[in-house]
């Protein structure tokens, strides 16, 4: 009897059946760089790759009268060396603001999105010039957005004992129907929040683990980082209670078929998703406070900001939190922290006592 695949063998086979879908609505020439970059790149990678590209070929379409002629599928690759530096610049314009293909909805992009899809318009055209399959790669001749930096948003101290306090004692201002829900869930959320603000895992990294995947001998749990790469990310005593809590818990649930081994299973009794971590983080941390929107991105940068705090080794908080490049991590972490700014809160007096 064959073995069921991991989340993640299963997400890679979701994403390549989810690329060969794309593939169909892409000229003939696109194939070329998908498989050439099969090697280098996650399947995730590659799906995103797939819809940004899709994009620039459906403005194309749209766009020029020239190539609204000829349909997308049958465009051929001379189409590259057509495009010039200025049409990439309306390009650009048009992604601020679009109507999604076949449904009129309203897409917008900041500076991440642009940024994202010019870089992934730059892979593209780079691939065939570097093969000399193309002669101009107008994308050199752009800037890329400016991101600009914004203010991390983390949890102090005094947040995150109130926040794990709340959970383990909600249930003492709820209905009766609301309580029922939460003491169902309660042991599954401690534990779930606490393993993301004593780790600092990624939202997407949280919902991928299986019950094999936490070693408690060792305390740590496997991971699959972005990329694909593999790391173990040791926990402390508070997360191990927490978890062991919890996985005492998971053995009475019946999860649903192909959901059997996910550590962390819904309601529905299926592997949770990102969006029902969000929902639940954003519904507890309301509570604690009212000035901060909460993600688990932000529990992560929480986790971050205190273990850079405790140790002063930037490249210990890189390598955890699975930073290819440490100054992203330095941006992020090694900045003036609100502890020290908040001293000029007072130093300047205005009036004489």
């Amino acid at each position: 009897m064959p073995q069921p695949k991991t989340f993640h063998e299963q997400t890679d086979l979701e994403n390549t059946l989810k690329l060969r879908e794309v593939l169909e609505t892409l000229p003939e020439f696109a194939r070329d760089f998908f498989r050439g970059i099969s090697q280098t790149t996650s399947a995730s990678t590659r799906i995103k790759y797939a819809y940004d590209i899709r994009i620039f070929f459906q403005y194309l379409h749209e766009a020029n009268p020239v190539y609204a002629k000829t349909p997308v599928t049958s465009y051929t690759i001379d189409i590259l060396d057509k495009i010039s530096a200025l049409d990439l610049e309306e390009y650009i314009e048009y992604l601020k603001a679009y109507n999604k293909s076949g449904t009129g909805e309203l897409i917008t992009n900041g500076e991440k999105g642009l940024k994202r899809k010019l870089s992934a318009l730059r892979a593209f055209y780079a691939y065939y010039y570097k093969r000399e399959m193309i002669s101009t790669n107008p994308t050199l001749l752009i800037d890329m957005p400016k991101l600009h930096q914004k203010e991390i948003i983390r949890l102090d101290p005094g947040e995150v004992a109130s926040l794990l306090d709340y959970i383990e004692h909600a249930g003492d201002d709820l209905s009766k129907h609301q309580k029922a829900y939460y003491e169902k869930t309660k042991v599954r959320d401690l534990a779930l929040i606490t393993l993301l603000l004593g780790t600092g895992i990624r939202v997407s990294e949280c919902v991928g683990l299986d019950i094999k995947d936490v070693d408690f001998r060792n305390g740590c749990i496997h991971v699959f980082r972005k990329g694909g790469n593999e790391m173990f990310v040791y926990f402390g005593d508070e997360v191990a209670k927490a978890l062991d809590d919890y996985i005492k818990s998971r053995k009475n649930m019946n999860a649903l078929p192909g959901h059997e081994n996910a550590l962390f299973l819904s309601s529905q009794n299926k592997r949770i998703s990102v969006k029902a971590v969000e929902n639940l983080v954003s519904k507890y941390t309301q509570q604690i406070t009212t000035t901060k929107k909460i993600t688990p991105h932000k529990l992560r940068s929480t986790y971050g900001t205190q273990l850079y705090q405790e140790t002063g080794d930037i490249y210990l908080v890189a390598d955890v939190l699975g930073h290819k490049d440490v100054n992203t991590t330095k941006r992020h972490y090694a900045a003036m922290s609100d502890a020290r700014r908040r001293t000029a809160a007072n130093a300047v007096k205005l009036r004489e006592e």
